[in-house]
């Protein structure tokens, strides 16, 4: 569960909502309309005002590190600073076992980051989101550079976290990922939830 209140920062809001444990949320709206910024704001990576919590945490008293592995955020372009892709995740054996499910091979984690096309590095930076046993899910744009079968396999994995209890918050633009994912729809225009 997380419950966004009169959350606020430059080009964003107020903000206010709630989603329940093994509910999604899909995010739409314009480019440029403050999707991002919604979700960097509840991550708190940018200054911002009003309350983000979930049933265990309350953002303003937990410490940012420990905010951020229990709310993931997955950003549109995942960052990479090591060559290798194994060297990125602290299990990365663990982690191989689920290579499959999001259509890659499990020598993956051997492959040198250079080699990653963007659907790639978008795919292997949500196993590394999930790595840290997040109990809500940031995800912007999860799957725009993916074919329409890896598509699939990437929301069957986010129906199945669902399932375990996990809150999903979906930045989207493809108007049909709602529906097929069973989300909630909420759609932002010039920073203002959308009535």
């Amino acid at each position: 569960m997380i419950n966004v209140q009169l959350l606020q920062r430059s080009g964003l809001g107020p903000v206010s909502f709630t989603v329940g444990d093994s509910e999604c949320l899909a995010i739409t709206g314009p480019s440029g309309a403050g999707k991002s910024l919604l979700l960097r704001a509840i991550v708190d990576l940018d200054p911002n005002t009003g309350e983000v919590s979930t049933a265990q945490l309350t953002r303003s008293e937990t410490a940012a590190t420990d905010w951020r592995k229990h709310v993931a955020l997955l950003p549109s372009e995942t960052g990479w600073w090591l060559d290798k892709v194994g060297d990125h995740f602290v299990n990365p054996i663990g982690i191989a076992e689920h290579l499959p499910d999001i259509g890659l091979s499990r020598d993956a984690m051997n492959w040198d980051v250079s080699r990653l096309s963007s659907g790639e590095r978008h795919r292997l930076g949500l196993l590394r989101c999930l790595e840290k046993l997040p109990k809500v899910l940031l995800l912007d744009e999860p799957t725009a550079a993916l074919d329409a079968d890896t598509r699939l396999m990437v929301e069957a994995l986010l129906r199945g976290l669902m399932e375990e209890g996990i809150t999903i918050l979906l930045v989207t633009h493809d108007p049909d990922q709602p529906a097929r994912m069973g989300c909630k729809t909420m759609r932002i225009e010039n920073g203002q939830v959308a009535v």
